[in-house]
């Protein structure tokens, strides 16, 4: 159901509601004039869901279910449960090595401030889940903030059937929130036993180098293909909240309730591109040089070396700019020096430094290295030593000139880095 036809069930429902309490109306509220006072909805009248009752009070819940035939942008709902159990193993450093995709919890909150900290609440809590209808997103909503407890009690029990928790910084952002909530309500928070993913931490590896924005919203549009209309900006979401505090009136909630829900569907959606990469780097489908460099230096900090030359290679043959092109192929020396291919590095530093660009000197150091260490040709390092000073003047580089034409004229002194 698209926004437009959502406007129009909402705004039935409001002169449905309106009428109801017309009927309802004593006689003496004729001479109140009506277009002074303002209508007054209550949020389990105007959204579909039911009101909640816990040991810790009553709070509202709703439920929104995405049927395994529709889309999400590129994505097909019904592929999300075909997602391997070991799909999380590689991108979460080992730490969720199995685990069914029924199993995992789709968490993303909705608060009264962006900034954090004790007086900060989490109003709204959204969490969706994969089964065999498709997927769903169960919503935790405080109605006002006596109904907090309720709120962490409801979602302690419904975490308890999940195994791993996925969010988009929720390591930094939603779990510390929710857990100082807890905290101040004398409860245990449910986190503990859960395994977290923060797939914030894979896409900014991802596409931080070709997108302007790692944002959620951003990587929607960008990666899932999927453009929202009508969307609540994130920052006027708390705006929105204290309006309705402020009136009760539960119109403003309705955009709420959808971006809560958009930003759990796409958070499931990208879990089913971003993971995958780092599961097989090399039969990934990325199809931009950009994003294979970010997945190349991943390989290369965990110590994957000959993958990560491999991946670095491939995203040269797929083009990058200029600025990036550079860099990676002074990365790719790096590497293929680490690997001990000698001659694949010197052919890849003699390119840079043929060329003018920001590792020209670094290339051209290399150069002097490899030609005095290995090759014990001091004449030749002593020229790449030479052209690199008339660029960029150093004194180590003074340094290893002064050593390098002592060897040259015969003094046999080793020639150091």
């Amino acid at each position: 159901m698209d926004v437009q036809e959502q406007l129009a069930q909402l705004r039935k429902r409001i002169a449905r509601i309106d009428l109801k309490y017309a009927a309802a109306r004593p006689a003496t509220s004729a001479a109140q004039p009506s277009a002074l006072r303002p209508a007054r909805y209550f949020v389990e009248e105007l959204i579909s869901g039911t009101v909640v009752a816990t040991s810790g009070g009553e709070h509202f819940e709703t439920e929104k279910l995405y049927e395994r035939h529709r889309r999400h942008g590129s994505m097909d709902i019904s592929s999300l449960i075909e997602l391997p159990e070991d799909l999380l193993d590689s991108l979460s450093g080992g730490a969720i090595l199995r685990s069914h995709p029924k199993r995992w919890a789709f968490l993303d909150t909705e608060t009264t401030g962006l900034a954090g900290g004790a007086g900060t609440y989490a109003f709204l809590v959204g969490v969706g889940s994969i089964d065999e209808e498709g997927f769903r997103v169960r919503q935790f909503f405080m109605r006002d903030f006596g109904d907090e407890p309720s709120l962490l009690a409801a979602l302690t029990e419904h975490l308890s059937r999940f195994d791993v928790l996925i969010t988009y910084n929720g390591k930094a952002y939603d779990q510390p929130l929710l857990e100082t909530r807890y905290r101040m309500a004398r409860a245990r928070p449910p986190f503990a036993r859960m395994a977290h993913l923060d797939l914030l931490h894979g896409a900014r590896r991802l596409w931080k180098l070709r997108l302007d924005s790692c944002r959620l919203v951003d990587l929607e549009n960008q990666i899932l293909g999927l453009e929202r209309e009508g969307d609540l900006p994130g920052e006027m979401i708390p705006y929105y909240y204290f309006q309705y505090l402020r009136t009760h009136q539960a119109f403003q909630l309705v955009p709420i309730f959808h971006h809560n829900v958009m930003d759990i569907v796409s958070l499931a959606c990208l879990t089913a591109v971003v993971p995958f990469a780092f599961r097989s780097p090399e039969d990934s489908s990325l199809r931009h040089g950009a994003d294979l460099v970010g997945l190349a230096r991943w390989l290369a900090q965990a110590e994957r070396y000959e993958e990560a030359v491999r991946l670095f290679r491939r995203a040269v043959d797929l083009g990058l700019p200029d600025h990036l092109l550079f860099k990676t192929l002074f990365e790719i020396g790096r590497l293929e020096k680490k690997l001990e291919r000698y001659e694949a590095a010197l052919a890849v530093y003699t390119d840079l430094a043929a060329a003018r660009n920001p590792y020209r000197v670094p290339a051209l150091e290399e150069l002097a290295k490899h030609y005095g260490r290995r090759e014990r040709n001091y004449g030749m390092a002593l020229e790449m030593t030479r052209s690199a000073l008339a660029l960029e003047d150093s004194e180590p580089m003074r340094r290893r000139e002064a050593r390098l034409k002592k060897a040259v004229v015969g003094c046999r002194l080793p020639v150091i880095g």
